[in-house]
């Protein structure tokens, strides 16, 4: 048996990438939630019904003008209620990222179909992020005065 007189050449760690440190800043939806149902009936009854490829929505304007609001469905004949809730987590997650993007003024109603809890999140997000565009361009469409108030009021860049 023979050992090697040379020492192995120390080889350095490669560099790890650290996150910046402090807190993370995540958005909540805790006052963007609509949750008394003679809101949903108010939203059902004035809004109009659209459809996406994994979700029906509705949008209605809001009669005392807080902030905008969303709300979520998620009816029994989706699964049982750990898929259901499964649904509702991941729309909210979805809905968290953008909710900066929720139309001023307004409540949205998701209804989602059963493929939203197999779908890809990416995907789920992506249609959520359409739906919200065409919520703000509906929105504009309807108030086309406040909208053009709207873009006076923003500073020349």
């Amino acid at each position: 048996m023979s050992i090697s007189s040379k020492p192995e050449p120390h080889t350095a760690a490669p560099a790890v990438q650290v996150a910046p440190a402090g807190p993370k800043v995540r958005q909540s939806l805790a006052g963007a939630r609509l949750r008394k149902h003679a809101d949903f009936q108010r939203a059902y009854a004035e809004g109009r019904k659209r459809r996406s490829s994994s979700m029906s929505w509705f949008l209605a304007a809001q009669s005392e003008g807080a902030g905008p609001r969303v709300g979520l469905t998620v009816g029994k004949v989706l699964g049982k209620a750990h898929e259901r809730n499964r649904i509702k987590r991941r729309l909210r997650d979805a809905l968290r990222r953008h909710v900066d993007q929720l139309p001023a003024g307004c409540d949205l109603i998701l209804h989602p179909h059963r493929t939203v809890l197999t779908m890809e999140f990416a995907k789920l997000e992506a249609e959520i992020v359409r739906i919200l565009q065409q919520a703000n361009a509906e929105k504009a469409r309807a108030n086309p005065n406040q909208a053009a108030r709207a873009s006076k009021a923003e500073p020349a860049r």
